[in-house]
């Protein structure tokens, strides 16, 4: 082969099969261009929900919680609602720290907005370590005062958890989402004292019995059962606790999975429900085969899979079946 043709080969195999070195700097490039799009969308999103807030100031006669949603970072319209109650209850700048556990990559999540909107301090927790180190490798992470910490919390663990994080007496904001032993565990909880509590419930528990999945320490869901529907607690028994905590229940985000409470003496600010008529179930459909794919059952048929499990009845103290609570 001639050397002119030896070059004009080289030349194709640059166009067709571009270095290492220059494929890595186009895609270097692309993730750049990603992360300022993604930054200039949350910035857009933050800014859009500047005038949703102001409109919770006009307000005079309190709200349904459902009628306050919207959402940035939290799954559902929890954003919104987490905004009113804070607006109503007018925390002092000592109290503006929160606790949320259970946040995954905290990408989604109920305190993010509360973290990059109003400037509040934070600690969150979840039971992986690649999770927390996602989160201590996002630019939040020194642009704000965030503790990330990965820890399997338990009721036995989760007042020394608190109190080595620095996190102590009262606060602004405790959301517990940890798909088991909440319940038990903001039983448990004596280190901090906040002014609003989010706690998850299982919509599948009913409307009616306060009932728990019995303590587990290491109870994890997708191991319960392969449905993934045997978790938490019911509405009713996270009435029952807040009661015997001094709190009032003020209502759900209109997903029926999030219940919010707050001290008692602050209540009056609020619309406070009862049940069963203030309970809102559940829709959405994460019920799963035994092999993990989804089955898109609803309520009904969710049920029938798991109803022969036990629940503890916190009331009464006494172990029953799924079947034998009211729905």
């Amino acid at each position: 082969m001639s050397d002119k043709s030896r070059d004009w080969v080289g030349r194709l195999k640059g166009k067709l099969f571009p270095k290492k070195s220059a494929v890595k700097a186009r895609m270097d490039a692309l993730r750049h261009q990603v992360r300022e799009l993604s930054k200039q969308v949350e910035e857009t999103k933050l800014l859009a929900a500047q005038g949703l807030i102001r409109d919770f100031y006009r307000q005079k006669e309190p709200l349904p919680l459902v009628r306050t949603e919207f959402k940035v970072f939290s799954q559902f319209g929890d954003d919104g609602i987490i905004q009113y109650v804070l607006q109503k209850l007018d925390l002092p700048s000592a109290e503006q720290r929160f606790v949320e556990f259970g946040v995954e990559s905290y990408t989604e999540a109920n305190t993010r907005f509360l973290l990059l909107n109003n400037n509040w301090s934070g600690l969150v927790m979840d039971g992986s370590e690649d999770y927390m180190a996602s989160v201590r490798k996002d630019e939040i992470y020194w642009r704000h005062d965030l503790t990330a910490l990965a820890r399997f919390i338990t009721r036995e663990n989760i007042n020394s958890l608190l109190e080595e994080a620095g996190f102590t007496g009262r606060i602004g904001l405790l959301s517990i989402d940890i798909d088991g032993n909440d319940y038990w565990v903001w039983e448990a909880i004596t280190a901090i004292d906040p002014a609003l509590v989010i706690v998850e419930y299982n919509s599948l528990f009913g409307a009616h019995d306060p009932v728990t999945i019995p303590y587990q320490a290491d109870f994890m869901r997708n191991k319960a059962h392969f449905s993934n529907l045997y978790w938490g607690t019911s509405l009713a028994a996270l009435c029952h606790l807040a009661a015997k905590k001094n709190y009032v229940w003020i209502g759900c985000n209109s997903a029926g999975n999030n219940a919010y409470f707050v001290r008692k003496p602050e209540a009056g600010r609020f619309l406070c429900p009862k049940l069963p008529e203030g309970f809102v179930a559940a829709k959405f459909r994460e019920g799963r085969h035994p092999d993990g794919r989804l089955t898109y059952a609803g309520q009904q048929a969710g049920f029938s899979q798991v109803e022969h499990l036990p629940v503890w009845d916190v009331v009464k103290n006494r172990t029953l079946r799924l079947a034998e609570i009211v729905r």
